[in-house]
């Protein structure tokens, strides 16, 4: 784990993810293009690839003024690329305000540059789903950008996806100036018992009042999750146990919790990326590759409120049913 704080951190990383000895005995001749005579021996990871049909979000109707709500649009596009096979759908300069991005197979989402992807912080956009959290088996909103099951999907372009987190998270009194904190109890929101907390809402308090690591643990019922929705904070970018992922150029910015959460992926190439959360984000890790295999991140700029880079592997007993190992896990950083 790579901690960061106040410094901008310049951090390549190489993770091989080898999950039998006989798969890695396969590959011995194999090597990483990216990288000059690694350590250790894994298969090379070869960038997906695309069909050439492209299209914009604006030819689905998308509006990019900020205000208008481009949710509808932007799935839109997504299922009739996919639907035709695949392609590249072009998100161009402005500021496209949206709800959840649902993935699908097959596709590359390049924004250009000056594209701002502005994500709601209006929570009734984004519904409670099963997912895993903090390593645990759980119940969250659904991601800004989700995928789940899919293969060949890429992120490309220069452009910026805002997670508007500021609508979703706590902030501890010490963690920043008493100016900015009289500031943000007198916007609104509730205070903890002890002071030393601000919640957006009392829905959040009561959550996290009940909760172990961020995850209510004796929940059995939807009702119940629901009564403290408003706690339940997604990541920002959730993969679940995708294959043949790229994510390539844009920044990723201002996440609810976590910024980038690949679960369970296979044959990633994360380069090129910033990530970038303010200094007293609660929870705002750069990205956390948990239970993956055969994972590169390079060449990428993380600043953020709490862990750069977490590498995990589920946790207690839903860990162990889950059996999903990260294995051989070589970090190099230069800062």
């Amino acid at each position: 784990m790579l901690k960061k704080y106040s410094i901008f951190g310049i951090v390549t990383v190489l993770i091989a993810l080898l999950c039998e000895c006989r798969e890695s005995m396969q590959h011995d001749s194999e090597t990483v293009k990216e990288f000059k005579d690694p350590e250790f021996s894994m298969p090379e990871i070869k960038d997906p690839v695309f069909p050439d049909y492209k299209v914009s979000i604006a030819d689905f109707g998308a509006v990019n003024d900020g205000r208008t709500l481009n949710t509808d649009a932007i799935n839109k596009a997504i299922v009739t690329v996919s639907e035709k096979g695949g392609g590249t759908i072009v998100i161009p300069r402005g500021i496209w305000l949206t709800g959840p991005i649902i993935l699908r197979s097959n596709i590359n989402i390049r924004s250009e540059e000056g594209a701002l992807i502005l994500f709601s912080g209006n929570k009734d956009l984004y519904p409670l789903i099963e997912t895993s959290f903090e390593g645990y088996n759980t119940v969250r909103c659904i991601s800004p950008v989700y995928g789940k099951d899919l293969e060949n999907i890429a992120f490309t372009g220069r452009g910026v996806f805002d997670g508007s987190g500021e609508a979703w998270r706590p902030v501890k009194k010490d963690k920043i100036p008493e100016r900015q904190w009289d500031d943000l109890v007198k916007s609104g929101g509730v205070v903890s018992d002890d002071g030393e907390l601000w919640c957006p809402s009392e829905s959040y308090k009561r959550g996290q009042e009940i909760s172990e690591m961020n995850v209510p643990r004796n929940f059995t019922r939807m009702e119940e999750y629901a009564e403290i929705k408003d706690f339940l904070r997604p990541v920002m970018v959730s993969l679940i146990n995708c294959r043949k992922v790229l994510l390539d150029g844009p920044t990723f910015q201002n996440s609810p919790a976590w910024c980038l959460h690949p679960l369970m992926c296979e044959d990633m190439i994360v380069r090129n990326i910033t990530v970038r959360n303010p200094w007293y984000s609660q929870n705002g890790d750069g990205i956390d590759i948990e239970s993956c295999k055969n994972t590169l991140v390079y060449d990428s700029n993380f600043d953020v409120g709490d862990d750069a880079i977490c590498i995990k592997s589920g946790k207690d007993a839903d860990g162990r049913r889950r059996a999903r190992p990260l294995r051989a896990t070589p970090l190099t950083a230069v800062k």
